[in-house]
């Protein structure tokens, strides 16, 4: 059984690396800068760099998922970890591309939203809110700060639950190479969407 305090330090720990960057990964700002120039529209440029990071989330998923098991601030197979930080860095980054700040905490939880769906519902249901089909600048701003922590706790268990759950990751601890590739086919597939989600709702 998971707590409160290990869903909370999940979440952030993904905003860590994913949005602000860590190592050679870049941080979310600094991603968007990189499509800012050279396509037609903003809607060309997201579309692009889904296309990108959902390719090199295959990668992670494989290199990571040939390590087995690691420790992590929350115990997780290391290629789900990877797979869903690379995640929330396409997602700030798209929301910067959309005009966010990625590095206001309430646009870091509409980010952290992205990963286990609808974020509208999911908003909705917590704050008990009418709202529309997308995540507005006016509508980020009335988010009380006592609710954004219970959302990123309640998507923090989410996440957890996920993980413990998945048969993939039984495949990559049974089969390492096989379960690497499968691993992988699935973290590209998974990214793709979270993109293409994050590109409709934000």
């Amino acid at each position: 059984m998971f707590t409160a305090d290990q869903a909370t330090q999940l979440v952030q720990d993904l905003v860590r690396i994913g949005i602000n960057g860590v190592g050679p990964l870049s941080s979310a700002k600094d991603l968007a800068e990189e499509y800012k120039h050279g396509y037609e529209s903003v809607d060309d440029a997201i579309n692009a760099l889904i296309r990108w990071e959902a390719s090199k989330s295959f990668g992670y998923g494989f290199v990571t998922g040939l390590g087995g098991l690691v420790t992590l601030p929350v115990t997780l197979p290391a290629n789900l970890f990877a797979t869903w930080a690379v995640q929330v860095r396409l997602v700030g980054a798209i929301a910067e591309l959309k005009g966010h700040d990625s590095s206001c905490s309430r646009v870091q939880t509409m980010v952290i939203l992205i990963l286990v769906g609808d974020p509208i519902k999911e908003l909705a249901r917590h704050m008990m809110m009418d709202v529309g089909k997308k995540l507005t600048q006016q509508l980020i701003k009335q988010i009380p700060a006592a609710a954004l922590r219970e959302i990123n706790k309640q998507v923090g268990f989410r996440l957890l639950t996920k993980a413990g759950s998945t048969g993939v990751v039984n495949l990559t601890k049974a089969v390492p190479l096989i379960g690497g590739l499968v691993g992988g086919g699935v973290d590209a597939y998974a990214t793709n969407a979270v993109g293409d989600l994050a590109h409709e709702r934000l």
